[in-house]
């Protein structure tokens, strides 16, 4: 996951806990096994040997031949006390104690979403890396009680390190928040989207809540769309070209960070009502930069948001088209709401994270 210029969730979660990790405890040496050429940006101290192993893990087949036959030699030659998984995918052909670090469970709720051959790899292997786990690492109190449920582990042996924000993402001045409006949105407020375009992320339903907003308060304001498109469907094309107002919906694709945190900090609100998280870190994103956030009822996210969030049922437009309508029609209600996630986003960082990470690192290893 830790590809340059290319890091997602989990390749940033990876890159925020391994760099504080290797840095603040020096007299631990760590193995970094790559499934590619590496960028020495991920070598983080010179306590970290970086290894490759093959073949590179882009297809299911890859991805067995990766865990189970490119990896265990290299277990063999360096002994590790622990084996540590990020992404919680383990090598069933090692005995080393392994600590996984499980996300959520999407794939199971949702096999809709996923093609074929991957949902039958999830499906047949994650069950036995539940069970190879030593311990379990994930980024949330539900997704904890949904492994816990679902696989019959044990919640004693399951440790919550809720995920941390950039803190890039800080409150802009309003000379910024003008100067990016007029770049972005012709000067305009704006509603934002930030995600890969997925259908689980439920762009549908936003534009289509989008509609509603705009028939209802006869307001000229932007939706802006920031994220791949890779996995555009049908439906949110259909829902697009049916748009009443699909000239004010505009898809910049992937930003920098700094591009993001200019777009991010200019909007009226974030729009992040996805159908299932394990986290959802947009959320504290957006908290962090004094945005409201407008998110799901549903899995993870009211408790990542909190009562610093406004909140809508993810599976009905006509509530997420009434949340954007409160939003954009109660100042005042936008000024609680800055406070509210000033406060819950000072819950996460990815320090903490880093600490109770190392911490179940350290029960893995039986140190604790």
């Amino acid at each position: 996951m830790l590809l340059q210029d290319k890091l997602e969730g989990l390749g940033w979660f990876s890159y925020e806990t391994l760099k504080r990790i290797t840095q603040q405890h020096p007299e631990h040496e760590f193995i970094f096994i790559f499934d590619r050429k590496y960028s020495e940006e991920f070598i983080f101290g010179e306590n970290v040997t970086p290894v490759i192993a093959h073949p590179q893990a882009r297809h299911p087949v890859l991805w067995y031949l990766f865990f189970e036959w490119g990896i265990p030699p290299i277990v063999k030659k360096y002994k590790p006390d622990l084996f540590l998984s990020p992404d919680g995918w383990l090598s069933l052909r090692t005995r080393v104690p392994s600590l996984a670090v499980i996300h959520d469970l999407n794939f199971f709720h949702n096999p809709q979403w996923i093609s074929n051959l991957p949902l039958k790899y999830y499906e047949y292997f994650f069950p036995k890396y539940v069970k190879k786990a030593t311990r379990i690492a994930t980024v949330s109190e539900f997704s904890k009680n949904d492994i816990s449920s679902r696989f019959s582990y044990d919640k004693d042996k399951i440790d919550v390190v809720y995920n941390g924000a950039n803190e890039i993402y800080t409150p802009l001045s309003q000379k910024e928040i003008a100067s990016t409006r007029r770049k972005y949105s012709k000067g305009l407020p704006y509603f934002l989207f930030v995600s890969l375009v997925h259908p689980r992320k439920n762009l549908t339903r936003i534009i289509q809540a989008y509609d509603q907003f705009r028939t209802t308060k006869n307001v000229s304001l932007p939706l802006i769309v920031v994220g791949s498109t890779k996995y555009w469907t049908d439906d949110t094309r259909l829902a697009f070209e049916g748009s009443a107002f699909r000239e004010d919906i505009l898809f910049l694709g992937r930003l920098s960070t700094a591009e993001l945190r200019m777009v991010l900090g200019s909007a009226l609100a974030l729009v992040y009502t996805s159908l299932f998280e394990g986290f959802g870190i947009p959320i504290i994103e957006a908290m962090q930069a004094h945005v409201p956030v407008i998110t799901s009822t549903v899995t993870s996210m009211p408790e990542i948001g909190g009562d610093a969030a406004i909140y809508a049922d993810p599976y009905q437009v006509e509530s997420i088209a009434e949340a954007m309508s409160t939003v954009f029609s109660d100042e005042k209600l936008r000024k609680t709401h800055i406070e509210k996630g000033i406060a819950q986003a000072n819950k996460f960082s990815w320090q903490g994270t880093s600490e109770k990470l190392w911490q179940s690192i350290c029960k893995a290893t039986g140190e604790i």
